[in-house]
């Protein structure tokens, strides 16, 4: 990331445990993204890795007001001016308090630029999208659990494909050249699936919103399944001389 002028700000991926027992959810909107997340897999698990990570975690938890202080003094550096920082390649938006913290951030330090993949859509559109800080850009990352919210004609979105090809094929454009395209280049954005053979074997070809929407389709029916039978509404009756075909969904 250094190498192009990024440098990143990370917490440990989606849920887990501190040594003093505290349970915690880094993103609370994952979706099937959880089942093959880069950051719950390789380095990211070495136990010296994640007591950093986790380490970054708690001073965010225990003292958001002395964290941010110190976020705005490093920031203040030499090194940072003109740079770009990624929040988050590991973790999200988890709390209002939290991304409020970080829009203050921005707000500090106007000759740094800030950037992040979310899934924190609801969050997002409160928060940020009324007033965003002019040196911050995002761009909602399908997988997760609010994806239905997001419109691809209007929103920045990224989805993860299968391969380059699979991006290509689909009219999208590949941040692959540099992480900052997510950001910067154009949309719609394709990022092709990290090569770690579970991870793709659960994949199977598919594109994370495809994959997210079979989810969710999977959970609506299991919903409707434990419906009681007299709170189920009737089907609407067919028109008598109805003819033509079915939209596709």
């Amino acid at each position: 990331m250094k190498a192009i002028g990024v440098w990143n700000w990370t917490l440990p991926a989606w849920a887990g445990r501190f040594a003093d027992g505290r349970t915690y959810n880094t993103c609370p909107s994952a979706g099937i993204c959880a089942h093959v997340c880069y950051a719950r897999n390789g380095t990211y698990r070495w136990p010296v890795v994640l007591a950093r990570h986790q380490a970054n975690l708690r001073y965010v938890l225990d003292d958001l007001a002395g964290w941010e202080a110190a976020m705005v003094a490093e920031l203040g550096a030499r090194r940072f001016a003109g740079a770009w920082i990624r929040i988050h390649d590991s973790g999200d938006f988890f709390s209002d308090d939290y991304l409020q913290a970080w829009l203050r951030i921005c707000h500090a330090r106007p000759n740094v630029n800030f950037y992040a993949y979310t899934k924190e859509v609801d969050r997002f559109r409160r928060l940020v999208e009324p007033d965003p800080p002019p040196n911050f850009l995002w761009v909602y990352s399908y997988g997760g659990t609010q994806d239905h919210r997001l419109d691809p004609r209007v929103d920045r979105v990224a989805d993860v494909f299968p391969d380059e090809q699979a991006i290509a094929a689909a009219g999208w454009h590949s941040q692959e050249a540099s992480d900052l395209l997510a950001v910067l280049g154009p949309s719609l954005v394709g990022i092709p699936a990290n090569r770690i053979p579970t991870f793709l074997k659960r994949l199977r070809g598919r594109r994370f919103s495809a994959w997210q929407a079979e989810a969710d389709a999977e959970r609506a029916a299991r919903r409707h399944r434990r419906q009681p039978a007299d709170t189920v509404p009737a089907a609407p009756a067919a028109p008598e001389h109805a003819s033509g075909t079915a939209p596709a969904a």
